[in-house]
């Protein structure tokens, strides 16, 4: 996991964990095997974790017998987290839905998954999330008949407000199960959080901070102008 994904995760528990209760908040990873940090480490420690991926490893409580299956009763978690792992997931939008189906109707689904980045197979490498991804998601969800609301999108830059270099542009996403249950969200992480592109609001009528080329072709495009003198 690279260390920006780490960061977006903390900016996550920042803005929303204040509506939970200070107890029995139950919180489950997938992917979370410790590669180079495991978002555990930012979980609040009153907590209840539970580590879940489809390989044994450190980290990991919990492994899969189907990928695809989540042995986890029906409304039973508050929220679960993923990162850096619907990129290696052939068919996430399976996931997707058992992961709706975990979540308590106030639950919330926090998805990092990168926008661009080299290919990088674990075992494979299908799939990389653009803007709009976030808002297919949720009319996937209605499609199958759950009451979903995406709270708020965005794509970070590659260098965090850390300062930490990077290859990747990560796609956040923060959705809640059951939108009967929004005005228990009054925060988001894009009060605060600025220095992203192309976020996308429950309470905005279009996109904030629009960019349509990506980082890399921003730079490219740069670079380009600088040899070319065009």
């Amino acid at each position: 996991m690279h260390p920006t994904a780490m960061r977006n995760c903390q900016y996550f528990f920042d803005s929303y964990a204040g509506s939970f209760p200070q107890e029995q908040v139950r919180v489950i990873e997938i992917g979370a095997q410790d590669v180079n940090g495991s978002l555990r480490t930012v979980t609040p420690g009153h907590y209840d974790y539970l580590g879940i991926d489809f390989v044994a490893g450190n980290g990991v409580d919990l492994v899969l017998e189907d990928p695809y299956v989540l042995p986890l009763p029906d409304d039973s978690v508050d929220i679960v987290l993923s990162s850096s792992c619907f990129e290696h997931s052939e068919m996430f939008w399976i996931s997707f839905l058992e992961i709706m189906r975990v979540l308590k109707p106030h639950g919330l689904f926090y998805l990092n998954a990168p926008s661009n980045g080299p290919f990088h197979r674990y075992p494979v490498d299908c799939w990389r999330f653009y803007p709009d991804s976030g808002k297919a998601l949720v009319n996937w969800a209605k499609r199958n008949g759950i009451r979903a609301r995406l709270l708020e999108s965005y794509t970070s830059y590659q260098q965090c407000d850390t300062g930490e270099p990077g290859l990747w542009n990560d796609f956040i996403a923060v959705i809640l199960k059951d939108e009967g249950h929004l005005p228990s969200y009054p925060r988001r992480i894009t009060d605060s959080k600025t220095n992203v592109m192309n976020v996308i609001r429950d309470d905005l009528a279009d996109l904030a901070n629009f960019a349509d080329l990506t980082e890399d072709q921003q730079k490219l495009r740069n670079i380009r102008h600088v040899v070319s003198g065009y």
